[in-house]
């Protein structure tokens, strides 16, 4: 074994600028656990954090009070015309709350409508379908008409756009075509 090596110096030339640099990277060592350190402590903090707030969103949206039942969606589960003046629909609830039906509008294709706005119509029990009538022209003389000419009815091969307001003001739009 060469008396040099093991003094400092890398090789028996006398050369130390590689064992210099090593240890300048093994000095700066506690420098680099501190950081991750830091990072370490930052992660688990925010981790916490996150437990914390949805563990608490949790607890604080039971305490709450509940919301009312939704209202609908409400759904045409079939439709029939008993004359030209007056369209059967059956209305499904699917929704968690009863929906009361009290106001109607009934369009063709040209954009002329009939409505009833003070109307008493069913109240749809959720999970239900309720056979809903609704006249117009002739057959519903409260009914108000807007548009060209002096009205329509329900003619063979065209369709008809019908929108129901419920209680809640809530639009539900279905549409109907005559065979």
């Amino acid at each position: 074994m060469h008396p040099n090596w093991g003094t400092g110096r890398d090789k028996p030339t006398g050369n130390t600028k590689g064992v210099k640099k090593m240890r300048k990277i093994t000095r700066n060592k506690k420098g680099i656990d501190t950081i991750l350190a830091a990072l370490l402590m930052v992660v688990i903090v925010v981790v916490a954090a996150v437990m914390v707030y949805a563990w608490s969103t949790g607890l604080l949206g039971t305490l709450l009070a509940t919301p009312p039942p939704r209202e609908g969606p409400l759904t045409p589960d079939s439709f029939a015309f008993a004359s030209p003046t007056n369209v059967t629909i059956y209305i499904r609830n699917a929704g968690t709350g009863n929906v009361t039906l009290a106001a109607y509008y009934v369009t063709d294709s040209s954009g002329n409508t009939y409505q009833l706005l003070s109307w008493s119509g069913p109240t749809i029990a959720p999970n239900t379908a309720k056979a809903t009538n609704i006249p117009i022209s002739t057959s519903c003389l409260s009914c108000q008409y807007t548009g060209t000419g002096s009205g329509y009815t329900f003619t063979s091969g065209y369709s008809y756009n019908v929108k129901v307001l419920t209680a809640r003001n809530n639009p539900f739009t279905f549409t109907v075509t005559k065979s």
